[in-house]
């Protein structure tokens, strides 16, 4: 898969990213702001690990933010069971040297168009740590809905915060 963004792109992860992934996925400024399935510090086994899992995905479901010298980021999205099938929840990250420049809110909109486009889902959703606004705000710039706040309901960090959740459905 691949959706052309002007000077970068989301593609599948291909062979020799793992690199690039640990270069800017090893941040504690990335980690905390995610769930603890996505290691600090990140190794490059951690990155291996990652990979593989993503190359054996049917249908893929996890790609690469890019720019024309590697990766700068990851998005990906998550099918649900039973009665909740129509819906995947969303999860996207992007390299500090990159925040600020609207690359993660333009790979949102993009990728949840593209979500829409190829596959029978009616609705994405994501979760945000209370203590991150920015990602609420790329949501919501992305064209995603605030449908709620979870109560101290998450434990990150050894601390007990609050999530929100946001939602967008197909038109």
């Amino acid at each position: 898969m691949r959706i052309d963004l002007d000077e970068w792109c989301i593609r599948s992860f291909v062979a020799g990213d793992a690199e690039a992934i640990v270069q800017h996925a090893n941040n504690r400024r990335i980690s905390i702001n995610l769930r603890d399935r996505f290691p600090y510090p990140y190794t490059r086994a951690d990155a291996e690990a990652f990979l593989n899992l993503a190359w054996a995905q049917q249908p893929e479901s996890d790609f690469a933010i890019a720019s024309p010298s590697g990766v700068i980021g990851g998005i990906g999205f998550h099918r649900q069971t039973d009665v909740y099938r129509l819906s995947a929840e969303i999860g996207y990250w992007v390299g500090e040297p990159f925040w600020g420049r609207g690359i993660a809110t333009r790979a949102v909109r993009a990728f949840g168009d593209w979500v829409f486009a190829t596959t029978p889902l009616v609705r994405l959703y994501a979760h945000v740590f209370d203590w991150n606004p920015a990602s609420a705000r790329v949501l919501e710039k992305a064209g995603f809905t605030l449908e709620g706040r979870m109560r101290r309901s998450v434990i990150k960090d050894g601390k007990i915060i609050d999530q929100l959740v946001y939602g967008r459905v197909r038109p």
